[in-house]
């Protein structure tokens, strides 16, 4: 047990330097490259947060355990939604203004679309191909569609050495990686030992701990004054998770999803998705207090998985 708390705590700080890593790379990039943040956000910087859920699922099919996979699939968009966002606006209010109106809708259709699989029981290894499919044509559509000038609430700076960008991102990628790693062997083994069930353990010990790099580089954006890569970040990964991870996932397993999920997981993915939608069409920013009381959102709905 001890050595779990001390991987665990090690993993933490790999996040934490990770996230400042990641930020500062991913910035660089986009500047010199001429990219908006907001599409960094979404596709560079939402793909390389993911690979913990990447790599946590792929081991979980391989293993013979795809209710985790599943399990961590949903509750890290869960996380997202209202850990991450909730965290990072409790450090630093993040300034909306219009950031993320059309991607928010495409993580709802995505969490819709993928919960109506699982619900009809449809999933097969070629409807995981047809999921990585979508995520190609959204890349696409999101690269010939730019954000717009209400989206992109960015100021213009010097652009900083791209190779030093490229380092900074690279290794922020890899401590990410690692971090993530690290931290869900730990709470995976205290998990075990208290005899939680294998799609509850994905649902929520592995999906924070999986969604801890999403936490660290958003919490580090919105303190920076990067509102649009905050929530391209959230938003990027909710909608990887669900094609690239979800597509992955399902092809490998060809397997009907967990119905354990079906009466609370994805209900609560899919409300949280809706909430972001909400946000992002309606609300200036996202202050201290509603960062707060999505955090308890967050903490109830946790507790409700362990009751």
């Amino acid at each position: 047990m001890i050595g779990s708390i001390i991987l665990i705590a090690i993993g933490l700080v790999a996040l934490a330097g990770g996230g400042e890593l990641l930020v500062r790379g991913a910035v660089g990039i986009a500047q010199k490259l001429g990219m908006s943040t907001l599409f960094t956000g979404l596709v560079i910087v939402g793909a390389a947060t993911s690979m913990p859920e990447m790599v946590a699922s792929v081991q979980a099919v391989a293993s013979g355990s795809p209710e985790i996979a599943w399990g961590n699939i949903v509750g890290s968009n869960i996380a997202n939604s209202l850990l991450i966002l909730g965290g990072a606006a409790l450090i630093m209010p993040i300034v909306l203004a219009g950031v993320g109106r059309r991607d928010s809708v495409v993580s709802l259709l995505a969490t819709l679309l993928v919960w109506a699989i699982a619900w009809w029981g449809l999933a097969s290894s070629y409807i995981g191909v047809a999921l990585l499919v979508a995520l190609v044509l959204y890349i696409v559509w999101r690269y010939r569609h730019p954000p717009t000038q209400v989206e992109e609430q960015e100021e213009a700076h010097p652009a900083p050495n791209f190779l030093l960008s490229l380092l900074f991102f690279a290794a922020g990628v890899a401590a990410l990686v690692l971090g993530g790693g690290w931290l869900v062997t730990g709470a995976i083994e205290i998990a075990s030992d208290l005899g939680v069930s294998e799609a509850v353990i994905g649902l929520t010990i592995v999906a924070v701990g999986t969604s801890l790099p999403e936490l660290a580089a958003s919490a580090v954006a919105a303190f920076r004054g990067h509102a649009e890569l905050a929530m391209g970040n959230v938003l990027g990964s909710n909608i990887f998770n669900l094609l690239l991870i979800g597509g992955v996932t399902m092809t490998l397993s060809g397997q009907p999803l967990p119905t354990e999920l079906l009466q609370y997981g994805w209900p609560i993915a899919a409300a949280s998705a809706l909430l972001l939608l909400l946000m992002c069409r309606f609300l200036p920013g996202i202050g201290r207090l509603s960062g707060l009381l999505m955090l308890g959102a967050f903490a109830g709905n946790t507790a409700l998985a362990f009751a």
